[in-house]
């Protein structure tokens, strides 16, 4: 049964994230794959270490590893997996991308030297290392990024030919390539520096999470605190989903390992299959926005507005919180609406007993904890996690990690960060192209006009756009994108450069989760049976917090407890989670019983008057809040 359960994960993630699709060696083949990707995260980890190579170093070495295995395990045709001849060329390709890689750490020096004047050898490297790029990314994750950088690296070059405030003199192909291959703004970008220092180190973790059972424990540990509640199994799916998920990084990933326990419980329960997969889905992809590790963008984001991680971190704190508790609050109402009990207390299990057995498995989050609030870099404190993890492996034998285990784990943990880097890599092209054109700034002016000045505007057409760009891109190139491109426009109009990125990234992660191609909706419908479009759309509804939000905090930044002090922190939590809860009443329509359209939209009203920050609203929002329950109790 167990066997079956994982060969139905596996066939979702294949579906759902093509990163996951990959071809599985045999003997000797499988030997030197294995062996490339546990030198990649050898690498990584004596560079956390021992201390990080030069940057343009660092990164090509990452670089050469990433795509060898890339053209190694993808194939250019899914359906021609075994063709000697599609191998043949997969195999030069391979061998192409240690070319490319090498050329930079061998010729560093020279380079550097002839600063700029690059030899004919250097622009048919150069050319060599754009095709790999694309057509690498183009397996691991899909054709659309490729496409998108395709179409900027055709703008640079054709700039004379653009109309009106678009254009620009335009760029040679031998320009265009030397600045994508030979600076840190193109490939080799901020992008893909990330990737080869802190996100790598993060998604190893989280091979190392999954192999010592922390995934299980977090379940568990949900389990028994919400488990017999009314509803128990929903709730339990929504904080072990949000655990997983800061760790993981992967909305499609984290719904269906976690989902495939959890969304069966559910049903089991008595909630609708298309809504259990709606709260596995809402669930897993706030993760990415829940501290203390978020998803992959967040790392990137500390490195394009210059601030320490951990203030990113500190800052998304409270909005994280406010979308669980939304959800939380949705799968408490829906329960009561639909007369919904928890689970008996022999199917439980008990919070002390699973702390005693495996509570301390929970250590290397801790340490990451305190390590990044010291002030210690993402990159040492994930260091010390995976240290902490094997570690404690070895105190219970059932997480034992043997010399194989330990292998393994190392494999998964570099093929799981494939994905990730090939899109950094790719985006790198249209961060490049941005900047040697000065497309952002143009970018910027175009937003500002096609907004006149107005920032709901700006805000509403960003969101657009994220949504647009969500749909096949992930959610890392997502935010890099609109980073790059719609994060100074917001800040031209005023919004604090950190509060203009969290509200690109926001909506860079729910597109996971709006129609029409939401993933981690349409993975958890697989599991549950459900029609996924109609799943798509419930999960929107539960997710309406990271819609919502956003909104709040581009204008008032202290909802990110900028400029704040103690007791402005408490009024603005406690009148965020009274509004909230205003907020899931009023989308799923019910509170002490179902509510009327007039009911609704005075919760509504209340909402936004509790969530945006001030006395005079949040009066307000208190007002209307009081309203709605005497309309509910006088008419029960």
């Amino acid at each position: 049964m167990a066997e079956k359960e994982h060969l139905k994960e596996n066939e979702l993630l294949k579906k759902y994230d093509p990163s996951t699709d990959y071809r599985h060696y045999t003997g000797i083949a499988a030997i030197i794959v294995s062996t490339i990707a546990v030198l990649l995260s050898i690498f990584h980890l004596y560079t956390a270490g021992f201390g990080i190579l030069l940057a343009l170093k660092q990164r090509a070495v990452h670089l050469g590893f990433i795509f060898t295995l890339i053209f190694l395990l993808y194939p250019a045709s899914k359906k021609h997996k075994k063709n000697k001849f599609i191998f043949a060329i997969d195999l030069a390709l391979a061998l192409i991308s240690i070319a490319v890689s090498s050329y930079i750490i061998i010729n560093y020096e020279p380079l550097v030297r002839r600063a700029g004047m690059y030899t004919q050898l250097d622009h048919v490297m150069a050319i060599l290392a754009i095709i790999i790029v694309l057509e690498g990314a183009r397996r691991a994750i899909g054709p659309e990024l490729p496409v998108i950088s395709i179409i900027f690296l055709l703008y640079a070059h054709y700039g004379q030919s653009m109309p009106g405030m678009l254009a620009h003199r335009g760029y040679s192909w031998s320009r265009i390539a030397s600045h994508m291959y030979f600076t840190t703004e193109g490939i080799f970008g901020i992008p893909l520096g990330v990737s080869a220092t802190y996100i790598f180190l993060f998604l190893l973790l989280g091979a190392f999470a999954k192999r010592t059972g922390l995934g299980d424990l977090f379940i568990d540990l949900a389990m028994s605190l919400t488990g017999r509640t009314t509803g128990g199994p929903a709730k339990a799916a929504v904080v072990s989903s949000g655990l997983m998920g800061s760790i993981s990084g992967s909305s499609v990933a984290n719904t269906v390992t976690t989902g495939s326990f959890t969304i069966p419980l559910m049903k089991r329960v008595g909630y609708e299959p298309k809504f259990a997969a709606a709260v596995e889905a809402s669930a897993s992809t706030g993760g990415q926005i829940m501290p203390p590790i978020m998803g992959a963008a967040a790392f990137i984001m500390a490195e394009f507005i210059g601030v320490p991680y951990v203030t990113i971190a500190k800052a998304a704190i409270l909005p994280a919180i406010l979308y669980y508790i939304t959800v939380g609050l949705m799968v408490h109402f829906e329960a009561k609406k639909a007369g919904l009990s928890g689970m008996s207390a022999d199917l439980t299990p008990k919070f002390l007993h699973v702390l005693k057995t495996r509570g301390h498995m929970i250590l290397p989050l801790v340490i990451i904890f305190y390590y990044l609030f010291r002030g210690y870099t993402p990159l040492r404190a994930a260091f010390l996690g995976i240290l902490v993890s094997f570690a404690l492996s070895f105190i219970k034998k059932d997480t034992r990690m043997s010399l194989k285990d330990l292998l393994d784990t190392l494999r998964e943990g570099a093929i799981s960060a494939l994905g990730v880097a090939a899109a950094c890599a790719a985006v790198g092209f249209i961060v490049g192209v941005t900047t040697l054109t000065g497309l952002g700034l143009k970018f910027t002016s175009l937003t500002v006009a096609l907004a006149h000045g107005n920032l709901f505007l700006a805000l509403f057409f960003t969101m657009v756009a994220c949504t647009i760009l969500g749909t096949g891109l992930p959610t890392t190139a997502t935010y890099i994108v609109l980073a790059t491109m719609a994060a100074p426009a917001l800040t031209h109009l005023g919004v604090p450069i950190l509060a203009a990125h969290l509200f690109v990234l926001y909506f860079g992660v729910v597109a996971d989760l709006t129609p029409p191609a939401a993933l981690a909706a349409y993975a958890g419908a697989g599991i549950a049976g459900s029609n996924p479009l109609k799943t798509g759309i419930t999960a929107v509804k539960l997710a309406i917090a990271g819609f919502v939000v956003p909104f709040i905090f581009a204008y008032s930044p202290s909802l990110l407890l900028i400029n704040t002090n103690a007791f402005q922190v408490i009024s603005i939590t406690v009148s965020s989670i009274i509004g909230v809860f205003a907020l899931a009443a009023a989308v799923l329509g019910y509170l002490n019983r179902k509510t009327t359209i007039l009911e609704r939209i005075i919760l509504l009203a209340s909402a936004l008057g509790l969530l945006f920050p001030g006395w005079i609203s949040n009066i307000l929002g208190i007002i209307l809040l009081a309203l709605a329950l005497f309309l509910q109790y006088r008419n029960k």
